[in-house]
Order: structure tokens, then C-alpha cells, then sequence
């Protein structure tokens, strides 16, 4: 009799164990905050991508003016060729960025 409680108490120990051990692992879903952060991000990373556009748009005149108006001055004319290579790598390297993470991001869903 003293034996067969024993197991009766072992098994449900066990089943207790093995529910709760595994309710966590087995819906395969993200907790809340986890997808709250991940939509965040996206959000940051679509708000970055549209200030980046007019952000180039503005160093790339900025660099064709001072090119412009620089009266002959060999300082402001490599200045301004500077600014415009230096904001069109810059925009091209985040487009290739958002490219590549777009990519990562397919092959991973």
C-alpha cells in the first residue's frame, strides 16, 4: 500500500513537472513584449529610411552650391565634391543595408 502511493505521488510530481516544463516551449510563439520590440524596430528602421532620402537630397545640394559659389577657391570646390561623394556612398550604403536585412529577413520567415 505504502508503495503504491509512492508511485501515485511520483507520477503526478512527474506529470506536473512535465507540463510546466513544457507549456513554455511547445506554442512556439514570440512572448508579447518580444513582438512589441521586433515592430518597433521595424517602425524605427521605416522612419529611418524616409528621413534618409531628403537627409541625402540636402547634402548633395548643399555640396552642388558650395561647388557653385565658390568663386574659383580650390578648398570650397573640394569641399563641396567631398559632401556629394561622402552623402551619395552614405545613402547608398543604407539602401544596400535595408536591401540585405530585407533578404536576411525572407530567408529566415
Amino acid at each position: 500500500m505504502k508503495q503504491k502511493k509512492f508511485f501515485i505521488f511520483y507520477f503526478i510530481i512527474l506529470t506536473f513537472i512535465f507540463i510546466f516544463s513544457l507549456s513554455t516551449t511547445s506554442y512556439g510563439g514570440y512572448p508579447k513584449l518580444v513582438t512589441t520590440i521586433t515592430n518597433a524596430f521595424q517602425d524605427i528602421e521605416k522612419w529611418l529610411l524616409k528621413l534618409a532620402t531628403p537627409a541625402a537630397a540636402v547634402a548633395v545640394g548643399t555640396g552642388i552650391f558650395m561647388k557653385k559659389f565658390s568663386f574659383g577657391d580650390e578648398e570650397k570646390i573640394r569641399t563641396g565634391k567631398n559632401i556629394i561623394r561622402g552623402s551619395l556612398f552614405s545613402y547608398a550604403f543604407i539602401l544596400v543595408l535595408d536591401l540585405l536585412l530585407s533578404a536576411i529577413q525572407g530567408l529566415l520567415s
